[in-house]
């Protein structure tokens, strides 16, 4: 039979011994498995290898990384969005943020955007509020409409949420969408002693970390699993948002974003 199929005879013996015998990497292999279904198979190598290290697991991030390509485990990769601009613009303000996209405290300098949720039943807008500091996500809400309510509704839940914890010099920073330029916003944001900044035209870069925020969130939450309605989308964005603050480990501090706040 060894000469047939043209292997050896050590060959085939060493084979008989591996039979039943537990693969090399499968105790590995599965305890990311168990972990990615956890956190929504986002986490890539890097990151998992700090979830391990926390776990007292300790592997070369390279052998993370090989295990998670042999096992089908990586994470996806994200997609961009691009910016776009619309209605009339009424009040216009300086690029204060000019791409300082770090914070010595929380509550000084936030970033907001809305994005686009397609589902079966049509569109859900989201609106969210990050702060710099952490990059944690200070508030969000959603709607069936782009309005200058959803953009205003988000900015009074943040404030209440954070009452006097809000630093004395609070930067709000924006792209040029309708909502941000409106009088209703000018009014709002003035009254809670809020410094509007706003990206230069054209320049999605100028608020690109509100722009990554949505790019995570569509890539290991929205694209995977295509919400079918409108209420599903809405259970959705708040798994994941909760998973975000609490849980998912940004592999820049090696913390979720909440325990880094905490920690302080």
């Amino acid at each position: 039979m060894c000469r047939y199929f043209g292997v050896s005879k050590s060959g085939y013996y060493d084979y008989v011994k591996r039979i039943g015998r537990e693969e090399k990497d499968a105790q590995l292999a599965e305890k990311i498995k168990q972990h990615q279904e956890h956190c929504f198979q986002t986490y890539g190598y890097r990151r998992m290898h700090i979830w391990l290290e926390k776990q007292g697991i300790h592997h070369n991030p390279k052998t993370i990384l090989r295990v998670m390509k042999k096992y089908g485990l990586l994470a996806e990769i994200r997609r961009r969005r691009k910016w776009q601009n619309l209605g009339q613009q009424i009040h216009r303000y300086e690029n204060l943020l000019n791409r300082q996209f770090s914070a010595d405290r929380p509550n000084s300098k936030w970033v907001t955007d809305i994005s686009y949720i397609h589902t079966k039943e049509g569109i859900l807008y989201l609106s969210m509020i990050r702060d710099l500091y952490d990059n944690s996500i200070v508030a969000y809400k959603t709607a069936a409409s782009q309005t200058v309510n959803l953009v205003l509704d988000t900015i009074r839940l943040a404030m209440r949420r954070k009452k006097k914890k809000v630093a004395a010099e609070l930067q709000l920073h924006s792209d040029q969408g309708f909502q941000y330029t409106s009088q209703a916003y000018f009014k709002l944001t003035q009254s809670y002693r809020i410094t509007p900044s706003m990206s230069r035209r054209g320049n999605p870069f100028d608020n690109i970390m509100a722009e990554n925020f949505f790019s995570i969130l569509k890539t290991e939450c929205i694209y995977r699993h295509k919400p079918s309605s409108l209420r599903e989308a809405n259970s959705m964005i708040d798994r994941y948002i909760d998973f975000y603050n609490n849980e998912r480990i940004q592999t820049e501090f090696g913390v979720a974003p909440l325990s880094l706040r905490h920690s302080v």
